[in-house]
């Protein structure tokens, strides 16, 4: 598939996305200086049925042009709701029309004066969230350590709304610094949930072999013994059926969201 990508934050690093295994080679790359321009782009590229997935980077970043000409400290209040309300509007028909995904990216920001219930919002106003099929809430949850040394962030993605299947559902996984998605994290994660990789206590057993005392132990040991991780990844998709159950079950009611 066509890939297309609107950096409206002007802050794409195309050595590091290649690193982490975008193919920039083939990926479009557009960054536009205002905001209805960048809507105006992300319009002509989901009508043109050529692209698959789009992405915009980020909400936050679309900048109206009356903002982007005034002066630092002019009042704009509304103004990029309003822009967001309007492009959705047109966008909404245009993208049901075509093969294309769109992908929204957004940022956090806090509610002043909120004492009660979550003072968290995104940024653009409440038009994104009514049109959007599914939202995703990401955030790290911690930190991974090689020694004293900050090697990646521990990531949760929560489903917050879903209209094409069951929503609330949500995954754990690794964001490695310089690799993106750990994929060797990711198959030891499952091998648990299969019932093929043994824990007792901080210690990880697989057929028998004892990979690692601690998880980023077994995850070196994986990543040195490829033939293991490959041969506990088919056994794992052997098992779809019973790791599908554990990752459809959610978090329980205990679990800090």
């Amino acid at each position: 598939g066509t890939a297309a990508f609107v950096d409206a934050e002007h802050a794409l690093d195309p050595v590091y996305a290649k690193k982490l295994g975008v193919n920039i080679d083939e990926l479009i790359v557009s960054q536009p200086d205002t905001g209805e321009q960048a809507l105006e782009i992300v319009d002509t590229l989901v009508r043109s049925n050529a692209i698959d997935v789009l992405v915009i980077d980020s909400v936050a970043a679309l900048v109206p042009r009356a903002e982007i000409e005034g002066e630092m400290g002019d009042s704009h209040v509304g103004l990029q709701a309003r822009l967001m309300s309007q492009s959705l509007r047109k966008l909404t028909g245009s993208i049901s029309r075509s093969r294309c995904m769109v992908i929204f990216i957004n940022q956090l920001r806090m509610k002043i004066g909120v004492m009660y219930g979550n003072p968290e919002t995104t940024t653009g106003g409440n038009a994104l969230k009514f049109y959007a099929s599914v939202r995703l809430d990401i955030r790290r949850t911690g930190q991974i350590k090689d020694r004293d040394d900050i090697v990646g962030n521990a990531t949760r993605v929560k489903v917050v709304k879903n209209k094409v299947a069951p929503p609330f559902k949500q995954v754990e996984f690794d964001i490695m610094y310089g690799e993106g998605i750990s994929k060797i994290g990711e198959i030891l994660d499952l091998g648990v949930k299969a019932g093929l990789v043994e824990k007792s206590g901080s210690w990880f057993s697989y057929d028998s072999v004892r990979i690692g005392q601690g998880r980023e132990n077994a995850k070196t040991y994986l990543k040195d013994n490829p033939e293991m991780a490959d041969r506990l990844e088919k056994a794992i998709r052997t098992r779809t059926d019973k790791v599908a159950e554990e990752l459809m079950t959610g978090p329980d009611e205990d679990d800090d969201l």
